[in-house]
């Protein structure tokens, strides 16, 4: 199949596809023209791309675990790999410490907000000769 077929089939636009090939995640076949040709399991490869991808995995961590994967009844599975739970693992810390950091800025932007929401209540202050 070709690279607008894939892109049917997922749902996931061609310059994405694109990018996964660059990344080293997708590997189609190239014909003597330069069209990519895909196959059947790419559609399952894909799906499994999103599904890390929207797990938060950079697309580094995915091209280490992706053959880690198959598919059981629509669930994405590990099969045998032993860094598989390492990789996860190292990855879960980072997006917690990421949520950790989101969340101070958060209340540090709660903070600024009510100071100002305060101020602007209270009127504009006289400058202090």
């Amino acid at each position: 199949m070709r690279i607008g077929d894939l892109a049917h089939e997922t749902g996931v636009h061609r310059r994405l596809l694109r990018y996964y090939e660059e990344q080293g995640l997708l590997r189609p076949v190239r014909l003597v023209n330069g069209y990519r040709e895909y196959t059947e399991a790419d559609i399952a490869t894909v799906r499994h791309i999103r599904a890390m991808l929207a797990a938060g995995l950079p697309t580094a961590v995915i091209a280490r675990v992706l053959h880690c994967v198959h598919d059981d009844d629509e669930l994405i599975v590990p099969s045998g790999c032993p860094t598989f739970i390492e990789d996860l693992r190292r990855e879960r810390v980072r997006i917690i410490e990421t949520i950790a950091q989101l969340q101070s800025s958060q209340g540090m932007l709660d903070t600024i907000l009510d100071a100002a929401l305060q101020q602007a209540a209270d009127g504009p202050r006289e400058p202090v000769p």
